[in-house]
């Protein structure tokens, strides 16, 4: 018999499969019936979990009375928010989920909204004293002008991104060097470096975004495994290899100044549960802050394999279960290498895994 009903959303989301195994490889051997939802009806998880269902987005009326006959139907005993577009429109409701017997997985809605936000996340670790880049706001083409500017542009790259998204929608790096045949060959187009003005005509095609507009960070990036409930524990891991914003190749790496700044930037915050931040080295060797993400983060599982299955016990701190919660027992130097598997599946059946 399973111990608790948990609904995943975002069955989709690239870390759906590490979900799962956190839930699954628990310390304690707790058996899980595992619900998983998507805005796509063929979303892979689909094919993982016990049970699936279609969910309107979260921005339609109905995604919440959608959810609400899930969680009655389903008996849900917890929610695991894995997109950014769910969590905020979930932590504003979970009063009412738990009065259905439901607890979310999910910081105060309050930490959520400055979370998302890069330029008041940025504003709040500068309070504090968290190192970052240094940064604009912009909301015309004079002030993107003027701040590319002040950063250097066009003699140093800058980086200009919305002040709100998800993932890496919206991020262009602003350079005006020129490739060679060696860059020609053999690196796959990313389709994030252009130039200003290339950048300033798609602007000027409909409603002008605040833009942050920052410094360009050329060292090593950074993601950050945070859990905090009754203590903190905080696991860095160095993102040895991105695709299209997901790590391939992630190494658990306990720096201790990233410890810190994470640590300190979570109690800021008001943050709880399970997330993450994002770093990147400058050229002075300094770790700065890019963003955060308020949610599990997609490659979390990398934690879970080093000995802290954060997931897990973010959902027994939200049942309001005490277990045994040891973040001593990592082991640094952990890796995990993605690689491309899939789910072979005939009307409906899953006929293989790779």
């Amino acid at each position: 018999m399973a111990y608790a009903a948990v609904l995943i959303t975002g069955a989709g989301a690239p870390g759906i499969a590490g979900t799962i195994y956190a839930l699954k490889e628990n310390p304690e051997k707790r058996v899980f019936r595992i619900i998983s939802t998507d805005i796509n009806e063929d979303a892979v998880g689909k094919y993982l979990t016990d049970t699936f269902y279609q969910v309107p987005s979260p921005e339609e009326d109905d995604y919440l009375l959608s959810m609400e006959e899930i969680v009655r139907d389903e008996n849900i005993d917890i929610i695991i928010p894995q997109t950014t577009r769910e969590i905020l429109v979930l932590a504003e409701h979970v009063d009412h989920f738990r009065g259905l017997g439901a607890e979310v997985v999910v910081s105060p809605a309050i930490s959520i909204k400055t979370a998302n936000d890069k330029y008041l996340l940025l504003e709040k670790a500068k309070q504090i004293n968290i190192p970052c880049p240094d940064y604009y706001l912009t909301d015309s083409e004079i002030t993107l002008r003027e701040a590319t500017r002040m950063l250097g542009y066009p003699g140093k790259k800058a980086v200009a991104k919305p002040r709100i998204s998800h993932g890496m929608r919206g991020l262009r790096i602003l350079s005006q060097e020129s490739g060679n045949v060696d860059q020609l060959l053999n690196s796959k187009p990313e389709g994030l470096e252009t130039d200003l003005d290339s950048l300033l005509q798609i602007l000027s095609r409909g409603k002008w975004p605040e833009l942050i507009v920052s410094e360009y960070l050329p060292g090593e990036e950074y993601t950050i495994d945070v859990f905090r409930a009754r203590t903190t524990v905080v696991i860095p891991r160095k993102r040895r290899s991105i695709r299209s914003g997901i790590s391939f190749d992630a190494e658990v790496e306990l720096r201790e100044d990233l410890i810190e700044y994470s640590t300190k930037l979570a109690a800021a915050l008001n943050l709880k549960y399970c997330f993450g931040f994002q770093f990147k080295m400058s050229s002075d060797g300094i770790p700065m802050l890019l963003e955060c993400n308020p949610r599990v983060q997609g490659t979390m599982v990398t934690s879970v394999m080093a000995g802290f299955n954060l997931i897990y016990y973010a959902v027994m701190e939200a049942l309001g279960v005490q277990v045994a919660v040891d973040g001593t027992k990592i082991e640094n130097g952990t890796r995990f290498v993605r690689y491309w598997g899939g789910v072979g599946v005939s009307d409906g059946r899953v006929i293989g895994k790779v």
